[in-house]
């Protein structure tokens, strides 16, 4: 009986470490989309919000990882200023984008787990950024983009989503491998491990 009881205490404290450590994480997301380094006329911005959810990810795997990203979306809807056209592209650009974010955590307890996480997240990402204003925001393609003229929405799309979200690949990248020296057996989830 005291060895179930003590099964069960480990759980619940596991559980309410994970909901403890996932609102930190997001409330660290919002706070670094809010100093963006660039943000585009409609939508989207270069930052590194996308680092402590993908940290997130890696550390307790996939279903809270999909909670989390999902949470982060949603709080994001709210602060992002209004960049939407409709319910499509409130459900498009943040509550299915964000939450694909949790993808990473797929990768969780794998070798370069952080690598392989953050490219395959972040490529899910843009894959709904780019169906989106494809789709959606195809109405406000301008004439010419980048210096080329456009004629494809899906092309615009992808070279509007892909300037952000390739820069903010890059960037959780770099920032995340400096953050694996002196934090990988936390990000990596070590401590989580029971011995």
């Amino acid at each position: 009986l005291n060895s179930i009881g003590r099964i069960n205490m480990d759980r619940s404290h596991k559980r309410l470490r994970c909901l403890c450590e996932a609102a930190i994480f997001i409330a660290f997301a919002v706070v670094l989309s809010l100093l963006p380094v660039y943000r585009l006329p409609q939508g989207g911005s270069f930052d590194a919000a996308m680092l402590p959810l993908l940290i997130f990810c890696i550390r307790w795997g996939f279903g809270p990882s999909m909670l989390a990203c999902t949470g982060y979306g949603a709080i994001q809807m709210f602060i992002e200023g209004g960049i939407a056209i409709g319910w499509q592209s409130i459900i498009g650009d943040f509550l299915i984008a964000y939450s694909v974010l949790g993808i990473a955590g797929l990768f969780s307890g794998r070798k370069s787990a952080l690598i392989k996480g953050t490219l395959a997240a972040c490529t899910a990402r843009f894959c709904v950024h780019w169906a989106v204003g494809a789709t959606i925001w195809a109405e406000y393609m301008p004439p010419e983009f980048f210096g080329r003229t456009m004629t494809s929405p899906w092309i615009y799309s992808a070279l509007y989503n892909g300037s952000y979200m390739l820069a903010d690949t890059v960037l959780c990248l770099a920032l995340g491998l400096l953050l694996l020296k002196p934090l990988g057996k936390y990000i990596r989830g070590e401590d989580l491990i029971k011995k």
